[in-house]
């Protein structure tokens, strides 16, 4: 895999990988940038999410259920210390479906972050998950949450 990237200017970026999809990177104002892209830790986030995103929902297929929403929220704490790398990392997964089982869509994000998902295999950061099928919210292990 390769992407090539090219400086525009003081903090901005422009990056196109072998998919053809460019992408803009800029860092904020108050460091030089100018604020008109991603930044490049929020595009950290966004790829283990696509990544883990891509696996549940082929996982679920090949499992003959109907998802009709997934939607997921990532968050990531940083170190205070350079170079404040992700420390901890919570995905949350929003799921609704008419044959959906907190079962079989745990058993499905098990498989991509522990097996599948090359993102989450890649960062050194504690990953922390919980879920919601159908408007009941559970936490990675089997238990349902309040």
């Amino acid at each position: 895999m390769k992407v090539q990237i090219d400086w525009q200017g003081k903090r901005k970026f422009h990056a196109v990988g072998g998919s053809g999809h460019p992408v803009t990177m800029d860092a904020k104002a108050d460091i030089g940038g100018e604020d008109s892209g991603a930044r490049p830790m929020e595009l950290l986030l966004m790829g283990l999410g696509g990544c883990t995103g891509i696996d549940i929902a082929m996982i679920l297929e090949k499992m003959r259920l109907t998802v009709d929403e997934f939607s997921m929220e990532v968050h990531g704490d940083r170190a205070e210390e350079m170079p404040q790398r992700f420390t901890d990392i919570t995905l949350h997964y929003v799921l609704k479906g008419p044959d959906l089982t907190p079962e079989k869509v745990e058993r499905a994000i098990v498989l991509s972050k522990d097996k599948y998902c090359s993102a989450s295999a890649s960062l050194n950061a504690n990953l922390r998950v919980t879920f919601e099928v159908n408007g009941e919210l559970y936490a990675v292990g089997g238990s349902q949450t309040q």
